[in-house]
């Protein structure tokens, strides 16, 4: 793999600027967690109740996950539960991955959520399923994550890093919140629906999965926009 695409990046003055502040940290914070700056994959989790972002990672050719990095979201918009149309304020819920890195973004850099994925598609509404999901800084939100400028910094450099030392897709998962004790007894005393309560089982699923064994499931959409939770 070349450096390309980091190359283009850092042609952009707001990512230039990030790696002259977060570079060197973002190396050390790989290097204390056993991870090779070099050579890892990454994979997000969001919980959108406890209000956190969760950076886990592995090196390549290894299986199993590392949490090592953690970001607090800064603000919110919506209510726990899917997004099923444009303007709906929601934060989506379910298994995406990031789509699109942007430099230049109204809220400082952004990392873009191939929200709607197929589930979405087929239960939210046909004719205005809305878009433009991000991971961004500024700490303002209409339906995305928000975090600081300072720490979207770091966050946009250790993706554009592994993007670029070769991983093909980051892989996202928006969870309504931690699904486990608590929190379940809250999720199920507020579902408003079945579709709500579909997702959240099928969430779940994923979640106690990679929990218990560190590793990504296999996630397949089925006709009806539930989702298949299998072993890799």
């Amino acid at each position: 793999m070349t450096n390309e695409f980091k190359t283009n990046q850092l042609a952009f003055s707001r990512v230039k600027e990030a790696y002259q502040l977060k570079y060197n940290g973002v190396k050390e914070n790989l290097y204390k967690h056993g991870l090779n700056p070099n050579n890892y994959h990454l994979y997000i989790r969001v919980f959108k109740y406890d209000g956190i972002v969760e950076l886990w990672g592995k090196n390549k050719y290894q299986e199993q996950y590392t949490l090592f990095r953690e970001y607090v979201i800064c603000n919110n918009s919506g209510e726990l539960g899917p997004k099923r149309k444009q303007g709906d304020y929601q934060v989506p819920e379910g298994y995406y991955h990031i789509d699109r890195f942007n430099p230049k973004s109204k809220f400082h850099l952004s990392l873009g959520i191939n929200y709607p994925n197929t589930s979405d598609s087929i239960l939210g509404n046909q004719n205005k399923l809305g878009g433009d999901i991000f991971i961004h800084g500024d700490c303002v939100t209409v339906g995305c994550v928000p975090i600081t400028d300072n720490e979207i910094k770091s966050l946009y450099v250790y993706c554009v890093e592994a993007i670029n030392n070769g991983q093909s897709s980051i892989p996202v998962s928006i969870f309504p919140a931690k699904m486990e004790d608590e929190n379940i007894y809250y999720l199920n005393s507020i579902q408003k629906n079945s579709d709500t309560k579909d997702l959240w089982i099928d969430l779940e699923k994923g979640y106690t999965y990679f929990n218990t064994y560190k590793k990504l499931p296999n996630i397949s959409f089925l006709d009806n926009g539930r989702h298949r939770v299998s072993q890799r």
